[in-house]
């Protein structure tokens, strides 16, 4: 018999500043869809801070406060988090843990759109804020996950403009891929199984024989719903079976604000008569569990968006569904899903703004069934590169080996600090030497170096 002894499995914390329960927004559904992939293969719990009533047989969740949080940072060995949870809990930044930073929101982007029309002081305030949030996490975590290549190359930027990118991280990784890797949303990996209609022959004005197009999930201002009611109501002069439902009208997380878009959506729709008869509103967020049987009532999903610079470097979660439930999409161009969506022929990609393009290519894929039947067999395909289990593999081999990152930032000083100062100790202990001698390139550092911060 041997007497070696199995070792210690990782304790990990996953952390959400999103609401957990049978109502869940994308933080949410990320969160607990890490833990569950976590639970695989090491030990642990997951945490809301705002709100928590979901149960799982596998791990403990729980609502924590501050002191409960303390006591469960002390726990683990790696922390996961979202958004502001650094920002919130400050504390966390001193702790002598592994932290992981799930930064595939590109928060400081979304507030572009979601600040229009504050006054210019509160809104620059925001958005410094916010950009300010960001940067506090990046140049405290040991391993960070992004949603796309393209986001990827977004986030480097970002992390060499605060000397994350430097000869310690990039001398033992030159990939830096140990430090940011790409993890996108993913899809459920058990098949979608609907035990009741949610839309057709259900909602008041939607028949069973109806053909519905599913914008599927909430209705935020750097969406474009306008053009696609718009689109709608040209198709509908022709098609008097097609119907376009808006699944989010309301968001689950009472921390996010009630959105413009929303109003003018329901405005557009009430002021060409569609209300309640070509485009129908549901106010309350759908439960996760019950999502399949809105999903698979539709014909089709929809995306759509203007072109801005958060649509560049977004990652529309809503999409996953739609392969999840075999949706042929039609969407806007510009993201990282257009590109895929036309790659893959999963679907029809349109140019924002344009309600008669949108309009056509909504009808090619509701209307020809030849068309529909070759975009679903691609989503098929596809969607198994997209289960949790395969796009969280990045996240599930770092928490069985955790370590801390090369320039771990486990001091009062953020790692370009710290690293900028060893530099003028050294450059100071080089000047003093008899024996050193000033080049051109260490004159300039040094002259860097002593320049005040700003300029």
């Amino acid at each position: 018999m041997s007497d070696s002894v199995a070792p210690a499995r990782t304790k990990v914390l996953v952390v959400t500043p999103d609401s957990l329960g049978k109502r869940m927004a994308g933080p949410a559904i990320r969160a607990w869809e890490m833990a569950k992939a976590i639970h695989t293969v090491a030990e642990v719990r997951l945490v809301s801070t705002v709100a928590a009533d979901l149960t799982s047989e596998l791990f403990p969740v729980s609502h924590a406060d501050e002191s409960e949080l303390r006591s469960l940072v002390a726990w683990c060995d790696v922390l996961v988090f979202q958004g502001h949870t650094l920002a919130s809990y400050p504390w966390i930044k001193r702790a002598a843990k592994i932290i992981v930073a799930d930064i595939y929101d590109p928060m400081h982007l979304e507030q572009l759109e979601q600040t229009v029309g504050m006054p210019e002081e509160r809104r620059l305030k925001a958005i410094l804020e916010t950009a300010e949030v960001l940067n506090d996490q990046i140049e405290r975590a040991d391993f960070m996950m992004c949603a796309s290549d393209k986001q990827r190359d977004f986030w480097l930027g970002q992390l060499a403009a605060v000397f994350r990118i430097n000869p310690l991280t990039y001398g033992v990784d030159a990939s830096l891929r140990s430090l940011l890797s790409v993890v996108p949303f993913g899809i459920q990996d058990e098949a979608p199984v609907q035990r009741a209609h949610g839309i057709k022959g259900v909602v008041p004005g939607i028949s069973e024989s109806d053909k519905v197009i599913l914008w599927g999930g909430g209705i935020y201002n750097w969406f474009d719903p306008i053009t696609l009611i718009e689109a709608v109501e040209k198709l509908s002069a022709t098609r008097d079976d097609v119907r376009l439902f808006f699944l989010g009208a309301g968001h689950p997380n009472r921390h996010v604000p009630a959105m413009e878009m929303v109003t003018r959506a329901r405005d557009l729709a009430r002021q060409r008569g569609l209300d309640d008869r070509v485009v129908f509103f549901h106010d309350d967020w759908v439960p996760y569990e019950e999502r399949a049987d809105f999903l698979l009532d539709a014909d089709l999903g929809a995306s759509t968006h203007f072109d801005h610079l958060e649509t560049a470097f977004s990652f529309r979660t809503r999409i996953l569904d739609y392969l999840w439930a075999s949706l042929p999409i039609v969407t806007t161009a510009g993201d990282t899903f257009a590109g895929l969506v036309q790659e893959h022929g999963l679907g029809r990609v349109v140019p924002p703004t344009d309600a008669d393009t949108l309009a056509g290519a909504l009808e090619s894929l509701l209307y020809d069934d030849e068309a529909h039947a070759a975009a679903r067999t691609n989503i098929v395909e596809f969607a198994e590169t997209m289960r949790w289990r395969k796009v969280l593999r990045p996240l599930l081999e770092f928490v069985v080996d955790p370590r801390p990152a090369p320039d771990s930032p486990l001091t009062l000083e953020t790692p370009r600090n710290r690293i900028v100062n060893d530099l003028r100790v050294r450059i100071a202990g080089m000047e003093s030497s008899t024996s050193w001698r000033m080049t051109a390139p260490v004159r300039a550092a040094k002259d860097l170096l002593r320049r005040p911060r700003g300029r």
